[in-house]
């Protein structure tokens, strides 16, 4: 406030515009269940695919949260902060990323309804943050132990859920088997737990055949083909020397010139050269190894020495694939040729040049106990490959979560129906307004069968009386089994089962990002030099300031 004779004191930049109290908390909400609401009807396994087209006409179909999100050019701070959550969960477990989305947007649309009913913000984070608390409780009570080695079925099962919702799901069985299959290769167990790097699984697409063709390869797939046409195509039983050495004659580090008087000499130079590279390719001999992969390059002549002695050779292979072959095979990386030895080699039942499509690879297969492995993808279009690639991702990363982890939870709406009536229960533990938003927590929860139903054409009202009256009765793993016309059953027997990662962390994630949209009352919009957009409002002619979505059907 300025007083009479007073001059007034300019603060923020010019141009700048502000936005505060209800009108802020009313603008942030909406932007951020409008990010929502865009890919609810993707969720659950009769959800629905969207279209994205780009400024460049490229196209983009698929029902994966965090790919869309991803690809959707968010604007506004809000609907952001709901995009930070689908890549959050997607990290963090592969899977769940609609999920935490949704609940989000459901926590932050009951939450400006309490505003509404004029309770403060501090009573709903409140109500919001204990509520949260109880449901991881609530979580570990009842999630199931499985063992990872014994309890195979299981997990196909969990890969089998988590591609029902994905546009492969005709060929789940297929696509499950090969995650189960590859997270079990490339699974280190140390003291009785699980470690799992996905880097060492390598995912390949090509564009031919049918998805139901596709393949796992117990070991390394190499983008390379073998550098001389004298070479063998096919080795079994191959003994693979792993370099990270120049098979050439090396060169001096400063400029120098060496000057040639008679042609004797310059014969011997060059006899001398190539008595460095004979002696080089002996060394490899000695070891026993009848293949060669080079991270580093290999010379013309050391290639024919090499075909003279039936070694097959690839050269500038990249580092990642040198280290999944090492974990493949069981060899070390020589980086010096004068140390390698036959302990350093690494084993394979066969390494062979292979066309696929119009690219030659080479395959390192049949090994042992390969701790990295490679999937080939096949598709009619790219579009199935990617859509493909992003399905077997999710499977890969939940199998992963269940590995490791070794807990499960029911899928098909169960368990956060299950949430929904303890948490209610919870909430008569308070005494004041904070009851009310753990109420809200409780009815959130609710967001994801009614969802499910509503993707499926079920009356979401009648779905959820049925599931209630379930859950009352402490049957936990009652949900809906939307393959068989949405009846309620138990989701164990089902075979519908969800990693207790995933869901623990759709929950933390979403009632987090709500709790801090809910906590802002104050948007302040520097000026920029694009066109303005209103604060904490939708900039012009966009829907929630989402500038991708032009695009989108």
């Amino acid at each position: 406030m300025i007083g009479q004779g007073q001059v007034p004191v300019i603060i923020l930049k010019e141009g700048t515009e502000r936005t505060k109290g209800r009108d802020a908390q009313k603008n942030n909400i909406m932007a951020a269940t409008i990010v929502a609401d865009t890919i609810k009807s993707t969720l659950g396994p009769k959800g629905m695919d969207k279209m994205m087209v780009d400024s460049l006409g490229d196209i983009l179909i698929s029902n994966d949260g965090a790919t869309l999100l991803d690809e959707i050019d968010v604007q506004h701070p809000a609907a952001k902060m709901i995009v930070s959550i689908a890549k959050t969960q997607d990290q963090e477990t592969g899977d769940g990323t609609t999920s935490s989305v949704v609940v989000a947007g459901e926590l932050l649309k009951l939450g400006g309804e309490l505003l509404e009913k004029k309770i403060h913000a501090s009573l709903i984070v409140e109500g919001f943050k204990a509520a949260s608390l109880k449901a991881q409780e609530l979580l570990d009570k009842y999630a199931k132990k499985l063992n990872p080695i014994e309890d195979e079925k299981l997990l196909l099962q969990i890969a089998g859920t988590a591609l029902n919702s994905k546009a492969v799901h005709g060929a789940k069985e297929l696509i499950g088997k090969i995650a189960v299959d590859s997270v079990k290769s490339v699974a280190d167990e140390e003291d009785g737990t699980f470690k799992v790097d996905l880097d060492n699984i390598k995912i390949l697409q090509k564009i031919g055949k049918n998805l139901v063709q596709s393949e796992l390869v117990e070991g390394v797939i190499v983008d390379k083909e073998v550098v001389h046409t004298a070479m063998p195509k096919r080795v079994k039983d191959a003994k693979i020397l792993l370099l990270n050495y120049n098979v050439e004659v090396q060169k001096g580090e400063w400029d120098r010139e060496i000057r040639i008087n008679d042609p004797l000499e310059m014969k011997s130079f060059l006899d001398n050269e190539e008595q460095i590279l004979r002696d080089m390719v002996d060394q490899i001999v000695a070891t026993g190894a009848n293949v060669v992969i080079a991270q580093k390059g290999i010379d013309d002549m050391a290639q024919y020495f090499m075909a003279k002695n039936n070694i097959l050779a690839v050269r500038r292979v990249k580092k990642s694939d040198i280290e999944k072959i090492a974990r493949a095979t069981g060899g070390k990386i020589v980086t010096n040729l004068k140390d390698a030895k036959e302990d350093d080699l690494g084993y394979s039942g066969m390494v062979e040049e292979v066309k696929l499509g119009d690219d030659d690879h080479v395959f390192i297969r049949e090994c042992k106990n390969p701790k990295s492995v490679s999937i080939i993808l096949y598709g009619a279009t790219k579009y199935v490959t990617d859509e493909a690639e992003r399905a077997v991702h999710d499977a890969l990363c939940v199998v992963r979560n269940v590995v490791e982890d070794k807990t499960y939870l029911p899928g098909g709406g169960a368990i956060y129906t299950e949430l929904s009536l303890r948490l209610d229960e919870f909430a008569d533990e308070f005494k004041d307004k904070r009851q009310l938003a753990v109420k809200a927590f409780a009815d959130a929860m609710l967001s994801i069968p009614t969802t499910l139903a509503e993707n499926a054409g079920i009356d979401p009202l009648d779905i959820l009386n049925e599931l209630r009256s379930a859950h009352a009765e402490a049957n936990v793993a009652q949900g809906l089994n939307l393959f068989k016309d949405g009846k309620i059953q138990d989701m164990f027997k089902a075979g519908i089962i969800e990693p207790h990662r995933v869901v623990s962390q759709a929950i933390k994630s979403a009632s987090e990002s709500a709790i801090m949209i809910m906590r802002i009352d104050d948007v302040i919009v520097a000026k920029s030099d694009s066109p303005a957009m209103p604060p904490g409002g939708m900039p012009p002619g966009g829907m929630g300031g989402m500038g991708g979505m032009p695009g989108m059907m």
